[in-house]
């Protein structure tokens, strides 16, 4: 399910991988995308489990080692693609399952928050530190411009850790597994908007978000009682309070 050269490792323990394929498909799913295939480890417990998987396996190599493995299976379309040049709205209302390599989950988990109304959830393995940012409180080292992201389209929890061991080869840190559920969509361009807003919020962390908006909001900004706090002290709600008030004033 994964690539070492591409910063990923195989999981291989069917217990672990049965959970993953039920947190995605807990009923029968009429379509999987998968990313990062890999071998097929979990493709196989998503096709139990699912009228069509999806496959988007960039290395070559592994995508026709995956056709060789499930030969005949015509519920199964393997795409030799860049995962973050597909998209992944062309299929239609999908489940979203793969193991994330380690080095591109943040644009991945972009190009996921862009399905919108199309996502139906992601179950996702990734390291356990990105998931912690992912659910993390605000107030806490972890919370930042991705967990606002994150929440701002899904409600995401941690399912499960996974240990190193359970990959060959072991990676160096500890993994986890995550379910995205979608929230009701807003307006595009307002989702737009709004995450310019919060990326301007978080440029720099430790700065207070007069600093960090002064430039664009001017002295309006200093009329705000949360001036003075950092971005990391704020709810998402009450980040896109803040974000109203400041653009009803402009």
């Amino acid at each position: 399910m994964a690539r070492p050269r591409l910063g990923q490792h195989f999981l291989n323990r069917p217990t672990l991988l049965a959970r993953l394929a039920e947190a995605a498909c807990p009923e029968h799913a009429p379509l999987v995308i998968e990313i990062g295939p890999g071998r097929g480890a979990l493709t196989r417990f998503l096709l139990e489990r699912a009228a069509r998987v999806i496959a988007i396996e960039l290395d070559r190599r592994l995508a026709g080692e995956l056709r060789d493995k499930f030969p005949g299976e015509e519920r199964l379309e393997v795409v030799e693609a860049d995962v973050l040049a597909t998209p992944l709205g062309q299929w239609g209302p999908a489940v979203v399952a793969g193991n994330l390599p380690y080095y591109i989950t943040s644009p991945i988990l972009t190009r996921i928050f862009e399905l919108g109304a199309s996502l139906r959830r992601a179950v996702l393995l990734m390291q356990e530190e990105v998931a912690r940012r992912l659910t993390a409180e605000p107030g806490t080292r972890a919370y930042g411009f991705l967990t606002v992201h994150a929440n701002l389209f899904t409600r995401p929890e941690v399912l499960f850790s996974v240990p190193a061991a359970a990959f060959r080869p072991p990676p160096k840190v500890r993994s986890a597994a995550v379910r995205l559920t979608p929230r009701p969509e807003i307006r595009p361009h307002e989702q737009e908007q709004f995450l310019e807003f919060a990326a301007r919020c978080f440029r720099q962390k430790r700065k207070t978000l007069r600093n960090n908006l002064a430039a664009y909001y001017g002295p309006r900004i200093d009329l705000c009682p949360e001036a003075g706090l950092r971005a990391e002290q704020l709810s998402l709600a009450q980040l896109r309070r803040l974000w109203a008030r400041l653009e009803e004033s402009g």
